[in-house]
Protein backbone atom coordinates (compact mmCIF):
# COMPACT_ATOMS: atom_id res chain seq x y z
CA UNK A 1 0.00 0.00 0.00
CA UNK A 2 3.06 2.67 1.19
CA UNK A 3 4.26 2.06 -2.18
CA UNK A 4 1.27 2.50 -4.42
CA UNK A 5 0.52 6.05 -2.45
CA UNK A 6 4.37 6.80 -3.40
CA UNK A 7 3.90 5.84 -6.96
CA UNK A 8 1.12 8.02 -6.85
CA UNK A 9 2.52 11.24 -5.36
CA UNK A 10 5.31 10.69 -7.97
CA UNK A 11 3.14 10.68 -10.90
CA UNK A 12 0.91 13.40 -9.34
CA UNK A 13 3.99 15.35 -9.10
CA UNK A 14 5.12 14.75 -12.99
CA UNK A 15 2.15 15.63 -13.97
CA UNK A 16 2.30 19.55 -12.32
CA UNK A 17 5.89 19.54 -12.88
CA UNK A 18 4.85 19.26 -16.58
CA UNK A 19 2.24 21.30 -16.89
CA UNK A 20 3.78 24.09 -15.17
CA UNK A 21 7.04 24.05 -17.62
CA UNK A 22 4.30 23.88 -20.53
CA UNK A 23 2.82 26.96 -18.56
CA UNK A 24 6.43 28.80 -18.06
CA UNK A 25 7.20 27.55 -22.34
CA UNK A 26 3.91 29.53 -23.01
CA UNK A 27 4.10 32.48 -21.01
CA UNK A 28 8.18 33.04 -22.37
CA UNK A 29 6.96 32.47 -26.31
CA UNK A 30 3.79 35.30 -25.61
CA UNK A 31 6.01 37.80 -23.63
CA UNK A 32 9.29 37.13 -25.58
CA UNK A 33 9.37 39.52 -28.96
CA UNK A 34 11.52 38.87 -31.43
CA UNK A 35 14.79 41.25 -30.56
CA UNK A 36 16.87 43.78 -33.01
CA UNK A 37 20.82 44.44 -32.47
CA UNK A 38 21.05 47.67 -32.95
CA UNK A 39 24.55 48.86 -33.89
CA UNK A 40 24.90 52.70 -34.58
CA UNK A 41 27.57 54.43 -36.92
CA UNK A 42 27.98 58.19 -37.70
CA UNK A 43 29.20 60.10 -40.35
CA UNK A 44 31.24 62.71 -39.67
CA UNK A 45 30.80 65.36 -42.04
CA UNK A 46 30.37 69.19 -41.86
CA UNK A 47 29.88 70.43 -45.43
CA UNK A 48 29.11 68.62 -48.85
CA UNK A 49 31.10 68.84 -51.62
CA UNK A 50 29.14 70.84 -54.70
CA UNK A 51 32.70 71.47 -56.57
CA UNK A 52 34.43 73.74 -54.13
CA UNK A 53 37.12 71.07 -53.16
CA UNK A 54 37.53 72.47 -49.75
CA UNK A 55 38.38 69.30 -48.57
CA UNK A 56 41.56 68.65 -50.65
CA UNK A 57 42.77 72.51 -50.76
CA UNK A 58 42.22 73.61 -47.57
CA UNK A 59 44.10 75.98 -45.62
CA UNK A 60 43.92 75.64 -42.29
CA UNK A 61 45.61 78.82 -41.31
CA UNK A 62 43.70 81.19 -43.47
CA UNK A 63 40.45 79.39 -42.20
CA UNK A 64 41.55 79.64 -38.90
CA UNK A 65 40.69 75.83 -38.18
CA UNK A 66 41.93 72.47 -39.36
CA UNK A 67 39.20 70.65 -42.08
CA UNK A 68 38.76 67.74 -39.69
CA UNK A 69 38.72 70.04 -36.36
CA UNK A 70 35.44 71.43 -38.06
CA UNK A 71 33.74 67.54 -38.51
CA UNK A 72 30.94 67.11 -35.71
CA UNK A 73 31.27 64.58 -32.62
CA UNK A 74 29.32 61.36 -32.21
CA UNK A 75 26.24 62.32 -29.96
CA UNK A 76 25.71 61.52 -25.96
CA UNK A 77 22.25 59.60 -26.61
CA UNK A 78 19.91 58.23 -29.48
CA UNK A 79 16.20 58.16 -29.66
CA UNK A 80 14.90 55.21 -32.03
CA UNK A 81 11.47 56.02 -33.31
CA UNK A 82 9.11 53.06 -34.33
CA UNK A 83 6.08 53.74 -36.24
CA UNK A 84 3.59 51.49 -36.50
CA UNK A 85 -0.15 51.49 -37.19
CA UNK A 86 -1.53 52.15 -33.67
CA UNK A 87 0.90 55.22 -33.46
CA UNK A 88 4.50 55.47 -32.46
CA UNK A 89 6.83 53.87 -29.52
CA UNK A 90 10.35 55.71 -28.51
CA UNK A 91 13.17 53.25 -27.75
CA UNK A 92 16.39 55.41 -25.81
CA UNK A 93 19.55 54.03 -26.33
CA UNK A 94 23.52 54.63 -26.48
CA UNK A 95 25.42 56.10 -29.05
CA UNK A 96 26.80 52.55 -29.65
CA UNK A 97 22.96 51.17 -30.43
CA UNK A 98 21.74 47.95 -28.43
CA UNK A 99 19.00 45.29 -28.07
CA UNK A 100 15.20 46.50 -28.75
CA UNK A 101 12.19 44.14 -29.16
CA UNK A 102 9.27 45.55 -31.12
CA UNK A 103 6.47 43.35 -32.30
CA UNK A 104 5.45 42.47 -35.49
CA UNK A 105 3.46 45.62 -36.16
CA UNK A 106 6.01 47.78 -36.91
CA UNK A 107 6.17 49.29 -40.11
CA UNK A 108 9.49 51.27 -40.10
CA UNK A 109 12.17 53.08 -37.97
CA UNK A 110 13.57 56.69 -37.47
CA UNK A 111 16.87 57.31 -35.43
CA UNK A 112 17.71 60.45 -34.45
CA UNK A 113 20.67 62.04 -31.52
CA UNK A 114 18.55 63.22 -28.45
CA UNK A 115 21.62 65.55 -26.84
CA UNK A 116 20.62 68.46 -28.40
CA UNK A 117 19.86 72.26 -26.81
CA UNK A 118 18.19 74.65 -29.36
CA UNK A 119 16.49 71.60 -31.65
CA UNK A 120 12.39 71.91 -31.52
CA UNK A 121 10.98 68.53 -33.17
CA UNK A 122 7.35 68.75 -34.82
CA UNK A 123 5.19 66.05 -36.18
CA UNK A 124 6.81 63.21 -35.02
CA UNK A 125 3.90 61.18 -34.57
CA UNK A 126 3.80 61.70 -38.54
CA UNK A 127 6.52 60.19 -40.14
CA UNK A 128 5.87 62.52 -43.69
CA UNK A 129 5.72 65.74 -41.52
CA UNK A 130 8.35 65.12 -38.83
CA UNK A 131 11.10 67.94 -38.81
CA UNK A 132 13.43 69.60 -36.58
CA UNK A 133 13.67 73.97 -36.49
CA UNK A 134 15.68 75.81 -34.05
CA UNK A 135 14.70 78.06 -31.44
CA UNK A 136 13.67 81.74 -32.27
CA UNK A 137 16.21 84.69 -31.00
CA UNK A 138 15.60 88.28 -31.52
CA UNK A 139 18.02 90.95 -31.71
CA UNK A 140 16.93 94.39 -31.12
CA UNK A 141 19.02 96.30 -33.20
CA UNK A 142 18.91 93.97 -36.44
CA UNK A 143 16.56 95.42 -39.15
CA UNK A 144 14.79 92.91 -41.23
CA UNK A 145 17.08 91.26 -43.44
CA UNK A 146 14.33 89.58 -45.52
CA UNK A 147 10.44 90.09 -45.20
CA UNK A 148 8.72 87.74 -42.90
CA UNK A 149 12.30 85.63 -41.66
CA UNK A 150 12.01 83.87 -38.44
CA UNK A 151 14.88 84.81 -36.63
CA UNK A 152 16.64 81.71 -35.16
CA UNK A 153 19.54 80.46 -33.21
CA UNK A 154 21.80 78.16 -35.13
CA UNK A 155 20.53 74.68 -34.69
CA UNK A 156 23.11 72.19 -32.86
CA UNK A 157 24.61 68.94 -34.20
CA UNK A 158 21.70 66.73 -35.13
CA UNK A 159 21.84 63.38 -36.84
CA UNK A 160 19.19 61.31 -38.12
CA UNK A 161 18.80 57.58 -39.95
CA UNK A 162 15.34 56.21 -41.69
CA UNK A 163 14.79 52.76 -42.22
CA UNK A 164 11.98 52.08 -44.04
CA UNK A 165 11.70 48.70 -44.01
CA UNK A 166 12.24 46.11 -40.73
CA UNK A 167 14.12 42.78 -41.18
CA UNK A 168 11.76 40.05 -40.39
CA UNK A 169 11.92 39.06 -36.87
CA UNK A 170 11.52 35.76 -35.59
CA UNK A 171 10.34 34.52 -32.42
CA UNK A 172 13.51 34.34 -29.85
CA UNK A 173 16.11 35.84 -32.42
CA UNK A 174 18.54 38.49 -32.60
CA UNK A 175 18.53 39.62 -35.79
CA UNK A 176 21.77 42.20 -36.13
CA UNK A 177 20.55 45.61 -37.56
CA UNK A 178 23.17 48.31 -38.51
CA UNK A 179 22.50 51.94 -38.88
CA UNK A 180 24.41 54.87 -40.13
CA UNK A 181 23.34 58.67 -38.90
CA UNK A 182 24.04 61.10 -41.07
CA UNK A 183 24.50 64.67 -40.68
CA UNK A 184 21.22 67.25 -41.02
CA UNK A 185 23.31 69.67 -40.17
CA UNK A 186 25.85 71.60 -41.79
CA UNK A 187 28.65 74.14 -40.79
CA UNK A 188 29.47 77.49 -42.53
CA UNK A 189 33.10 79.19 -42.01
CA UNK A 190 32.11 82.76 -42.59
CA UNK A 191 35.71 85.43 -43.05
CA UNK A 192 34.42 89.25 -42.70
CA UNK A 193 37.91 90.74 -44.15
CA UNK A 194 38.42 94.47 -43.33
CA UNK A 195 40.27 97.06 -45.67
CA UNK A 196 40.72 99.79 -42.77
CA UNK A 197 39.72 99.47 -39.10
CA UNK A 198 39.33 96.52 -37.61
CA UNK A 199 41.47 98.16 -34.83
CA UNK A 200 38.29 100.38 -33.59
CA UNK A 201 35.46 97.16 -33.48
CA UNK A 202 35.48 95.56 -29.45
CA UNK A 203 32.56 93.19 -30.63
CA UNK A 204 31.06 91.74 -33.28
CA UNK A 205 27.83 89.70 -33.72
CA UNK A 206 26.19 88.55 -37.44
CA UNK A 207 23.29 87.27 -39.22
CA UNK A 208 22.73 85.12 -42.58
CA UNK A 209 19.40 85.30 -44.06
CA UNK A 210 17.69 82.65 -46.45
CA UNK A 211 18.48 80.11 -44.83
CA UNK A 212 16.66 76.59 -44.12
CA UNK A 213 14.23 77.14 -41.70
CA UNK A 214 13.77 73.30 -40.53
CA UNK A 215 14.48 70.07 -41.73
CA UNK A 216 12.36 66.83 -42.35
CA UNK A 217 13.75 64.32 -40.50
CA UNK A 218 12.72 61.27 -43.28
CA UNK A 219 14.60 62.21 -45.86
CA UNK A 220 16.75 65.25 -45.23
CA UNK A 221 15.07 67.57 -47.54
CA UNK A 222 14.62 71.31 -46.14
CA UNK A 223 11.65 73.14 -46.11
CA UNK A 224 10.96 75.74 -48.49
CA UNK A 225 10.82 78.34 -45.32
CA UNK A 226 13.50 80.61 -44.59
CA UNK A 227 14.98 81.89 -41.76
CA UNK A 228 17.47 84.25 -40.70
CA UNK A 229 20.43 82.83 -37.92
CA UNK A 230 21.84 85.14 -35.11
CA UNK A 231 25.28 84.60 -34.26
CA UNK A 232 28.33 85.49 -32.45
CA UNK A 233 31.60 86.26 -34.35
CA UNK A 234 34.99 86.10 -33.06
CA UNK A 235 37.70 88.53 -33.94
CA UNK A 236 40.95 88.66 -35.74
CA UNK A 237 43.67 89.98 -37.16
CA UNK A 238 41.48 90.72 -40.33
CA UNK A 239 38.37 91.24 -39.11
CA UNK A 240 35.90 88.78 -37.58
CA UNK A 241 35.38 84.83 -38.16
CA UNK A 242 32.67 82.68 -37.47
CA UNK A 243 31.55 78.71 -37.55
CA UNK A 244 27.70 79.01 -38.14
CA UNK A 245 25.61 75.87 -38.19
CA UNK A 246 22.43 75.64 -40.33
CA UNK A 247 20.39 73.16 -41.96
CA UNK A 248 21.44 74.68 -45.50
CA UNK A 249 19.68 76.26 -47.75
CA UNK A 250 15.59 75.82 -48.23
CA UNK A 251 13.85 73.35 -50.13
CA UNK A 252 17.29 71.64 -50.94
CA UNK A 253 17.40 67.57 -51.67
CA UNK A 254 20.15 66.60 -50.22
CA UNK A 255 21.35 63.48 -52.69
CA UNK A 256 23.89 62.47 -49.67
CA UNK A 257 20.41 61.56 -47.61
CA UNK A 258 18.74 58.90 -50.03
CA UNK A 259 18.07 61.20 -53.16
CA UNK A 260 19.31 61.39 -56.49
CA UNK A 261 17.68 64.66 -57.17
CA UNK A 262 19.90 67.73 -58.54
CA UNK A 263 21.67 69.66 -56.27
CA UNK A 264 20.56 73.33 -57.96
CA UNK A 265 17.47 75.29 -57.66
CA UNK A 266 16.29 76.66 -61.24
CA UNK A 267 15.28 79.96 -59.52
CA UNK A 268 17.84 81.56 -57.17
CA UNK A 269 16.93 82.54 -53.93
CA UNK A 270 18.62 85.25 -52.01
CA UNK A 271 20.92 84.99 -49.07
CA UNK A 272 22.50 88.24 -47.20
CA UNK A 273 25.39 88.37 -44.47
CA UNK A 274 24.99 90.92 -41.83
CA UNK A 275 28.02 92.15 -39.30
CA UNK A 276 27.23 94.00 -36.35
CA UNK A 277 29.97 95.90 -35.20
CA UNK A 278 30.19 97.54 -31.51
CA UNK A 279 33.29 99.91 -32.05
CA UNK A 280 35.46 100.79 -28.69
CA UNK A 281 33.61 104.14 -28.20
CA UNK A 282 30.55 102.65 -28.06
CA UNK A 283 28.85 103.44 -31.39
CA UNK A 284 26.70 100.58 -33.20
CA UNK A 285 27.55 100.27 -36.96
CA UNK A 286 26.60 98.08 -39.34
CA UNK A 287 27.20 96.72 -42.67
CA UNK A 288 25.12 94.22 -45.05
CA UNK A 289 26.35 91.68 -47.83
CA UNK A 290 24.79 89.80 -51.07
CA UNK A 291 25.98 86.11 -50.74
CA UNK A 292 23.66 84.92 -53.16
CA UNK A 293 26.72 83.15 -55.16
CA UNK A 294 28.89 82.00 -52.42
CA UNK A 295 25.87 80.36 -51.19
CA UNK A 296 24.31 78.34 -54.33
CA UNK A 297 27.38 76.70 -54.72
CA UNK A 298 27.79 75.74 -50.91
CA UNK A 299 24.14 74.35 -50.11
CA UNK A 300 25.46 72.38 -47.32
CA UNK A 301 28.07 74.11 -45.65
CA UNK A 302 31.34 75.45 -46.72
CA UNK A 303 33.21 78.91 -46.35
CA UNK A 304 31.61 82.18 -46.90
CA UNK A 305 33.79 85.00 -47.32
CA UNK A 306 33.11 89.20 -47.47
CA UNK A 307 35.56 91.64 -48.00
CA UNK A 308 36.68 95.48 -48.29
CA UNK A 309 34.71 96.80 -44.91
CA UNK A 310 36.19 99.85 -43.36
CA UNK A 311 35.92 101.47 -40.27
CA UNK A 312 37.23 105.41 -40.25
CA UNK A 313 39.24 107.42 -37.57
CA UNK A 314 36.87 109.80 -37.68
CA UNK A 315 33.78 107.01 -36.45
CA UNK A 316 35.75 106.43 -33.74
CA UNK A 317 35.68 109.61 -31.69
CA UNK A 318 36.01 109.14 -27.84
CA UNK A 319 33.60 110.85 -26.77
CA UNK A 320 30.51 109.19 -28.16
CA UNK A 321 27.85 109.90 -25.14
CA UNK A 322 27.86 106.05 -24.81
CA UNK A 323 28.37 104.08 -21.26
CA UNK A 324 30.54 102.15 -22.37
CA UNK A 325 30.98 98.23 -21.82
CA UNK A 326 33.37 96.56 -23.51
CA UNK A 327 32.37 93.22 -22.03
CA UNK A 328 29.65 92.58 -24.05
CA UNK A 329 26.52 94.26 -25.66
CA UNK A 330 24.59 94.75 -22.33
CA UNK A 331 21.38 95.78 -23.20
CA UNK A 332 21.48 94.69 -26.56
CA UNK A 333 21.90 91.25 -25.78
CA UNK A 334 20.18 88.63 -28.21
CA UNK A 335 17.10 87.03 -26.57
CA UNK A 336 16.94 83.25 -26.86
CA UNK A 337 12.50 82.90 -26.89
CA UNK A 338 12.13 79.02 -26.74
CA UNK A 339 10.00 77.66 -28.81
CA UNK A 340 7.60 74.72 -27.76
CA UNK A 341 6.66 71.40 -29.77
CA UNK A 342 3.58 71.35 -32.02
Amino acid sequence: MKLNIHNTLLAASALIIAASTSSCRKDLCYNHFPEAGVTLSYENEWERDYGMGWLSGWDADLYGSTYDNLRPGNPEGVTMVAYHPDGITEFYMSTAGGNVSFGASVHSLLFYNNDTQYIILNDMASLPSARATSTSRSRATLGELHAGERTINPPDVLYAAYSPEVPELKMHENVPLPVRLQPLVYTYVIRYEFDYGQQHVALARGAVAGMAESVYMRDGVTSDEAATILYDCTLTPYGARAEVASFGVPGFPDEYYGRDESSRRDTPRPYTLNLEVKLTNGTLKSFTFDITDQMQRQPRGGVIVVKDIRIEDDENLSDSGFDVDLEDWGLLEDIIIPVHPV
